[in-house]
């Protein structure tokens, strides 16, 4: 049977209607199974991400939530970034979980009845540097072996809907069998 585990706390959550790379902290966000968040412009069953769109239309939406870790913010602080919550485009803020070292199909339940799907790693890309010039070698970098390193967060899908709110905790449902690490999604 697979662990499950307290691991962490959800530090924020955020939505928004519409195509913007940052998105506004809101007090909670409803998760919705197969869906996405309630409201937000990335819910759907196929891809909603402008640049997967116009690839193709048709292609499941493995990024219905976007989740970073808080610890990233402290990371990029060190050189001199100021990032907070829902600034990345994320929808969940979270802290004390491993987000980057866990294996695909992954489990996060996130406060009560919310569970997502962890599918892979966001493809840190120009546009946060945009948001902050020179940000993205802080997110997108290499190992000391030359792999590339995504530090963006992970995506997931929408397993069992909720309502998801910061202080809430996070418990974490490691796949049974092999561990497959994330790829980006």
């Amino acid at each position: 049977m697979p662990s499950i585990s307290p691991e962490g706390s959800v530090v924020a959550v955020s939505r928004d209607p519409d195509h913007r790379f940052s998105k506004p902290v809101v007090d909670e966000i409803t998760l919705v199974a197969g869906w996405g968040i309630e409201g937000d412009t990335h819910a759907g069953v196929t891809v909603q991400h402008r640049s997967r769109v116009a690839r193709d239309p048709n292609q499941p939406n493995l990024r219905q939530v976007h989740l970073i870790h808080a610890e990233l913010f402290d990371e990029v602080a060190a050189s001199g970034y100021r990032v907070e919550a829902g600034q990345l485009g994320e929808n969940v803020t979270t802290r004390g979980v491993d987000l980057l070292a866990l294996p695909a199909d992954t489990l996060l339940r996130l406060g009560e009845e919310a569970v997502v799907r962890v599918t892979g790693l966001r493809n840190p890309c120009q546009q946060i540097n945009g948001f902050e010039p020179g940000l993205l070698r802080e997110v997108l970098g290499r190992s000391e072996d030359g792999a590339v390193e995504r530090k963006g967060g992970v995506m997931a899908v929408v397993v069992a809907g909720g309502t998801v709110r910061a202080g809430d905790e996070i418990r974490v449902e490691l796949p049974a069998g092999e561990a497959v690490p994330l790829q980006p999604v």
